[in-house]
């Protein structure tokens, strides 16, 4: 369900689909990508292309639920007496959501925990983006490591579309072709040790303009949301924007972006094109300072742990009979660092499009739309 988009929005169903297709990509990933074939089917919300400022109800079918279906007999099911999964995993949600909600059976909990939820993200997140395109803000990703396989920092001068078509026409989403051979070689070597492997991804938001957020209360900050968001994916444990931790070992001269003016500048905007008289030759804070957007693109980074799910057994406790065991491996990733990336697009893309609204209001897109060019004429005089 996605609330609060404003009418008027044209809402591509293929587009949406195309989102879904890239979340299921990339080098690494296992069996589960095969039997699911994602579509996203529009409830409410739509109608002849586009949004009614009602609540949009999408639907993706979950095809593994059906074969998992086939495999019981319907005395089973109707009996409740289906096996109860009491060894809990590793790494998972598993014994900690099992204790917390005081369920015998694990499956209440892995299913609710699994990454297949972030289907539904990326559906409305596309969704999201289709509404912040109308403001000539684009959203992409790219992956910048796995495992020890590292890219070196991109430039925030060379940020655009053709960086974000580079990553996506490669297999682990590496704009760096050389970078992506090392990359596949690493995901190779855990497949072969039965193990896996994660890595760290970059989401950037260019041409937003200057001001979205607040610094006037700590929860509005966008740069906090920002992390939250990104967080709240499986997996993630780490969340930077612009140089992150790496403000730690450089002075102060070395991490502020220093601004300049030309007037000029705002001339030369085009078809909503931000471009503020208000400039920065470099991007150190990642495109926000005092939790508001400065003009320059916004850097999300992810640092994303290796799937918990291996074939290389790890040891644990069950549940019901207090005995340890090595725990049972089932279908899982080898690496889905490119696929976070996706889902990673679609948080930022939530969030930037909570603060659009926020700014600049509106029922319709068009009322929207009237405000955002009365603030940029505001902001370039």
């Amino acid at each position: 369900m996605l609330e609060g988009l404003p009418s008027g929005v044209p809402v591509q169903r293929d587009a949406i689909d195309n989102e879904l297709r890239r979340r299921q990509g990339g080098y690494g990933r296992g069996g589960r990508m095969k039997i699911e074939q994602d579509h996203a089917e529009l409830l409410s919300g739509v109608r002849w292309g586009k949004t009614l400022g009602s609540p949009i109800a999408v639907f993706i079918e979950n095809r593994d639920h059906k074969n998992w279906l086939e495999g019981m007999s319907p005395e089973a099911l109707h009996s409740g007496s289906v096996a109860a999964v009491t060894r809990p995993r590793p790494g998972h949600a598993d014994l900690a959501g099992a204790l917390k909600y005081a369920h015998d059976d694990v499956r209440n909990v892995l299913e609710r925990s699994s990454a297949r939820e972030t289907a539904a993200r990326v559906a409305i997140g596309a969704i999201a983006k289709q509404f912040l395109a109308r403001f000539g803000v684009t959203i992409g990703s790219y992956v910048t490591q796995i495992g020890t396989a590292k890219m070196p920092p991109v430039d925030s001068s060379c940020l655009d579309r053709t960086l974000f078509e580079a990553a996506d026409a490669s297999p682990v989403r590496c704009p760096d072709e050389k970078v992506s051979q090392k990359m596949i070689k690493q995901i190779d070597r855990a497949i072969q040790q039965g193990d896996t492997v994660g890595g760290v991804f970059e989401v950037v938001a260019l041409n937003l303009p200057i001001g979205l957020g607040s610094h006037v209360q700590w929860d509005a900050k966008l740069d906090a949301r920002l992390a939250y968001a990104v967080m709240s994916i499986q997996a993630i444990k780490g969340v930077e924007i612009g140089l992150g931790f790496g403000v730690s070992e450089r002075f102060g001269s070395e991490v502020m972006d220093e601004i300049f003016f030309d007037k000029k500048r705002a001339a030369k905007a085009k078809n909503r094109m931000n471009c503020s008289p208000y400039y920065r030759e470099t991007n150190r804070a990642g495109g926000i300072e005092g939790g508001m957007t400065n003009g320059m693109p916004v850097i999300v980074r992810g640092a994303m742990k290796p799937i918990p799910t291996l074939r290389k057994a790890l040891r644990s406790v069950d549940l019901s009979t207090k005995k340890p065991f090595e725990a049972a491996y089932e279908r899982s990733d080898t690496c889905a660092v490119p696929a976070a990336a996706v889902v990673g697009e679609a948080m930022v893309a939530l969030v930037l499009s909570d603060a659009m609204l926020e700014k600049f209001g509106g029922d319709s897109l068009a009322e929207t739309m009237r405000n955002y060019d009365s603030y940029l004429k505001q902001i370039n005089s």
